[in-house]
C-alpha cells in the first residue's frame, strides 16, 4: 500500500515554538479556567496540568468533569490577533509545494483556527482540508478514536498516511493505526515509538522523499521502529 496523504499537526508544528502563539493560547486557557471555576491563578494552573495528564487537553477535562459551553471556550482561547505572532513563510510554502502527496491538517483546535493559521503563514492553498476538534465529535488527541475519525473523514487508511507532530504522545495512536510518524522539534520518551525525528518541519521533505524513493536517506535524527 503506497502513501497517499501527509497529515500535519498545526500549532508548534508548522511554525517554531518561539513565536509565542501557543504560550498566548495557554494563557487564555488558564484565564478561562480561572474565571469559570472561580479559583486562583495557581489553582487554575494545577487544574490545567491535571486535565492535560488525564484527558489529553484542558477542554477534554472540562467536558468530562463540568458542563461547559464548548463554543464559548474555544472562541475565547483562539481570539488572538495572529498577525502579531505569525507571518508568511516562503520556505514552508516551498517545502509543502514540493511534497508529492495530498496534505491535510489535524488539530485539537477548531477548523476556523486552523485555516486562520494557514492563511497567516501564507500556506492555505497547499492543504486540501483542516480536521478540527468539532469534526471528530469533540474527541481530542491522543485518543485513538479521534485519529480513527480523522482517517474516516479523509478517506484514508493508516498505512497510506504520514503524520507530522510536535508531541510524542500524540503520535502513539497514529503509530498504532499504521501511520508513519515524524516528530518535529521534540525528543521522544523512552517508551515512544517514532519513525523519524527532525529538528524543523522543513526537514520533512527529505524524509518524505526518502519514503517515496525519490532520493536516498533523510534529514534529522532518524529512528526506525522496525
Amino acid at each position: 500500500m503506497g502513501y497517499k496523504l501527509i497529515i500535519f499537526d498545526l500549532d508548534d508544528t508548522l511554525y517554531p515554538r518561539d513565536t509565542g502563539l501557543m504560550q498566548e493560547i495557554g494563557h487564555r486557557i488558564q484565564v478561562w479556567v480561572r474565571d469559570y471555576l472561580e479559583v486562583t491563578w495557581e489553582e487554575a494552573q494545577a487544574v490545567r496540568h491535571d486535565y492535560w495528564q488525564r484527558y489529553g487537553t484542558t477542554l477534554g477535562g472540562l467536558m468530562a468533569e463540568h458542563q461547559v459551553d464548548i463554543q464559548d471556550y474555544l472562541t475565547f482561547v483562539h481570539d488572538i490577533p495572529l498577525h502579531e505572532y505569525l507571518a508568511p513563510d516562503p520556505a514552508l510554502a516551498e517545502m509543502l509545494e514540493a511534497l508529492p502527496l495530498r496534505k491535510a491538517i489535524y488539530t485539537n483546535a477548531t477548523v476556523e483556527h486552523g485555516w486562520r493559521v494557514l492563511r497567516a503563514l501564507g500556506v492555505a492553498d497547499h492543504f486540501d482540508r483542516v480536521i478540527g476538534i468539532e469534526d471528530v465529535e469533540w474527541r481530542n488527541k491522543p485518543r485513538r478514536d479521534a485519529f480513527e475519525r480523522t482517517l474516516s473523514h479523509l478517506g484514508a487508511a493508516g498505512p497510506e498516511c504520514i503524520m507530522v507532530e510536535d508531541s510524542p504522545r500524540n503520535l502513539r495512536p497514529a503509530k498504532e493505526l499504521g501511520l508513519t510518524t515524524i516528530l518535529v522539534d521534540a525528543e521522544p520518551d523512552e517508551n515512544d515509538v517514532v519513525d523519524f525525528v527532525v529538528e524543523s518541519v522543513l526537514d520533512v521533505e527529505k524524509i518524505v522523499n526518502g519514503l517515496l524513493g525519490l532520493e536516498t536517506g533523510g534529514s534529522g535524527d532518524e529512528g526506525s521502529s522496525d
